[in-house]
Formats: C-alpha cells, structure tokens, sequence
C-alpha cells in the first residue's frame, strides 16, 4: 500500500482534506438519476463506499436504511467516520484496507458501488485489481458512480505532471504532501472502464480545490456505469 502513509498525514494534517460531513452533491445527483433510471427509491440497497474518508457519503446512505460498507485506507479517517456514525446511530461496516486489493466480499454483494475520486490515487496494478473486485462484487447491472481526475483541459494538471512528474503514465506527485494522483483522458477513461461496465452518461464538470490555502480549479469526470451482465 504505497499510499497509505501519505494519505495518513493528509487526514492528521490537511492540506486539501476538508473533513466535511455532508453527503457530497456529485453522488446526491448521482442517487437521482439511479431512483430515475431503475424506479428504486434509495432504501434497502447494498451499497460500497470506496475510499470512504470521514463517512459523509456512507453515513448518509445508512441513515437511509441502506446496507453499506466502506473501504477506507486511514485509521485516522476511519475514526472520524465511526464516531460519526454513532452519533447518527447508525450501523456501517468500516473496513481499512487499499481499495486497489481484493476486497472481502462475495461475488454480486452489491448493488450500487461509490468511487468519489479515490482510484485516481491507485498505481495500474492496483487499479486492475480495483476494476476486477468492482465488477465482481457488484451485481448483475449493478450501478457503479466515479468521478475522477480530468486531464483534459486542466491546465492545473499539466502543469504538475510536468513539474512533480509520477512513474507512470499521467501521474504527478503533489509537492509536500506526497500523494500521488493519475489523470484520464477522455479516450483513457472510456478504455480503462469499457473492459467492464457500460459508461450510460460522462460528464466533465469544472471544480477549485483548496490545497494549503489556495485554491485550484480543477476538471473531474463524472461517470454513471452499469455493469456488463
């Protein structure tokens, strides 16, 4: 797990980790165009969380007497994710582990699985690993949500990638904190994810975040999928 060390100083020591315990708009909309597209309200689902961080995602879908699990790298988001959910009273299965190893779950355990930009952070054989576990663990036209890391366009990214360059292709080591991100390419992200599911709708939507004070505008992939039976 090369990342796990870096991801633990990010969660003890922000610099861009803002802690927030608010379901994030991106998967709210996301769970609209779900009940939309199956006629399902969103209760009684079985739902993973990948890179869950502090449960705000996790914790809003138990409140909604879903099943769900979270895969969580940092024993200090980890924590907060807990407490949190007991304050809510509610009941989610928190796991530490990588979300770039086998997960240990039954095949079809799911029914909907949340990627909220953690892969991005996996190295390629992790992210094939993640990509297999995915498809595995979801169910027959289970749905899958990303939104991850744009390179096109983002000016912000080329810039790193060339300054503070990663080991492997579009990737680039953020200075100070040490974590290393990978951003897609239109055409990459429709190949990285075509083997398995169906991409229904991509999107590239503009962001900021903030990165020890300052902010940077960011372009993200939003992507609803459905596996392939």
């Amino acid at each position: 797990m090369p990342q796990k060390n870096a991801w633990e100083k990010e969660y003890q020591n922000p610099l861009f980790i803002t802690k927030g315990d608010k379901p994030q708009s991106d998967v709210l909309r996301f769970l609209k165009f779900f009940k939309k597209q199956t006629g399902h309200k969103i209760y009684n689902l079985r739902v993973l969380d990948l890179g869950c961080g502090t449960g705000r995602n996790a914790n809003y879908l138990a409140n909604l007497d879903n099943t769900v699990c979270g895969i969580e790298i940092s024993p200090t988001a980890l924590s907060l994710a807990q407490k949190r959910a007991q304050n809510l009273g509610v009941s989610v299965q928190y796991l530490e582990q990588s979300i770039g190893e086998k997960y240990p779950f039954a095949d079809k355990s799911f029914d909907l699985i949340l990627d909220v930009t953690s892969s991005n952070a996996l190295n390629e054989r992790e992210r094939e690993t993640y990509l297999q576990e995915t498809a595995r663990t979801l169910q027959n036209e289970g749905y899958l949500f990303v939104r991850a890391l744009c390179r096109d366009g983002d000016k912000n990214a080329k810039k790193l990638i060339e300054k503070f360059p990663g080991a492997e292709k579009d990737t680039y080591e953020m200075p100070r904190s040490g974590l290393v991100e990978r951003v897609f390419s239109e055409q990459d992200f429709r190949a990285t994810y075509g083997k398995f599911f169906q991409i229904l709708q991509l999107s590239k939507k503009t962001g900021y975040t903030n990165f020890d004070g300052q902010p940077y505008k960011r372009n993200y992939w939003i992507a609803y999928l459905k596996k392939i039976s």
